[in-house]
């Protein structure tokens, strides 16, 4: 395993863009769907879950904050203080396992989408072959690439947002009163429910060395967490205004059949446009997953990035058509989203508490020696 070497001032990034990479990556097509997900468990409560799960996430980045800028390094470094080369090295390559079929679940449920919705015949492997072509060229151009087609994807896409405010026509705003019908722990099953759309702030553990002003970026980095949990408030409402109990249970993809209701006097199939936008919005997401992967397996491995990639890539394209129906990604998608809650909201703050208690007895280690 290589150490790691210092990173040339000409591939930092400035610490504002740390907004644009956690909400580009938190964003993607699980926005899409998960307003049913989280309905079956608290109902018209759906909005305190999705508020519940961003203050979660919120708390998760700290903790993250806290454990990097004690080690200065990225999560492979902090591993490798705590648990050792060989140990270390292990729970790193879970991490960008865990990373990469991220990015998997993101392409073939997109994938799906089109399939569904545009083109019924579609085979997976095309759409595949085709797309990771474009995703081996960005991640390739390295990690300030990467970050430009995540700043691009919301500037490009964040004027779609407001358009679901034409829906509120149909309104019933009574539907979420009274509020709180549920219990506390139905209330925090929807929260954990809505943690895999939140997804993909983990990213900051790999891209943390490649910040210029470390400690001012974090303000950014929970802006931008902060910025999608208002957002997913807002499409939650949006949702719960116009959809019944029964009718959003019923609704696979909640926000994407609200696109139906989008008309304009020179465009009325608005869902295929929204389709199809949607794509910017889904690049960034698989696009920077692709590049912590191949970054921590290049770490622990000291091989070149751009040879891992064009691995993973393959095996990422093989993936994608390989798995065959719906319920397959919905099952793969839910054993992720255990992992990644339990990733996030107990491993993060277990590694916060052992670096705590390793640091205390180093430095106790350091003060004896140094009375000697």
């Amino acid at each position: 395993m290589s150490g790691e070497k210092v990173i040339k001032e000409k591939y930092l990034i400035s610490p504002f863009l740390s907004f644009f990479i956690i909400h580009a990556m938190q964003v993607g097509v699980g926005v899409l769907s998960f307003q049913s997900e989280i309905v079956k468990e608290t109902g018209y409560d759906a909005w305190i879950s999705v508020i519940l799960a961003g203050v979660l996430v919120n708390f998760s980045i700290a903790c993250m904050y806290i454990i990097l800028k004690r080690a200065d390094g990225d999560i492979i470094k902090v591993h490798q203080e705590l648990f050792g080369k060989w140990i270390g090295g292990f729970l790193s390559l879970l991490i960008a396992t865990f990373l990469l079929f991220l990015a998997l679940i993101i392409l073939r449920t997109y994938i799906e989408i089109v399939q569904v919705w545009v083109f019924e015949d579609l085979q997976n492997w095309c759409f595949a072959l085709l797309s990771i072509p474009f995703f081996y060229y960005v991640v390739s151009g390295g990690f300030r690439t990467v970050v430009g087609l995540a700043f691009l994807s919301i500037l490009i896409t964040l004027p779609i947002y407001p358009l679901f405010l034409m829906t509120l026509e149909f309104a019933q705003y009574n539907n979420i009163v009274p509020v709180w019908k549920h219990s506390v722990l139905e209330v925090i099953e929807g929260a954990k429910v809505a943690t895999f759309s939140y997804s993909g702030f983990e990213l900051l553990l790999v891209y943390f060395p490649f910040l210029k002003h470390k400690e001012l970026s974090q303000k950014w980095t929970q802006l931008g967490a902060a910025f999608t949990t208002l957002l997913y408030t807002y499409i939650t409402l949006i949702c719960l205004f116009f959809y019944s109990e029964e009718q959003i249970n019923k609704t696979i993809w909640a926000l994407l059949t609200l696109f139906k209701v989008i008309e304009f006097p020179f465009l009325e199939r608005f869902e295929y446009i929204g389709i199809t936008v949607w794509m910017i919005v889904v690049a960034p997401n698989i696009a920077l997953a692709i590049w912590a992967g191949s970054r921590l397996v290049k770490r622990v491995f000291s091989l070149n990035q751009r040879h891992v990639l064009i691995v993973i890539v393959i095996l990422l394209c093989g993936g994608a058509a390989l798995i065959p129906t719906r319920s397959a990604i919905d099952a793969i998608a839910s054993v992720f989203n255990q992992i990644g809650f339990y990733f996030a909201f107990v491993y993060i703050p277990f590694l916060v508490l052992l670096q705590t208690i390793v640091y205390k007895f180093k430095k106790g280690d350091t003060n004896e020696t140094a009375g000697m």
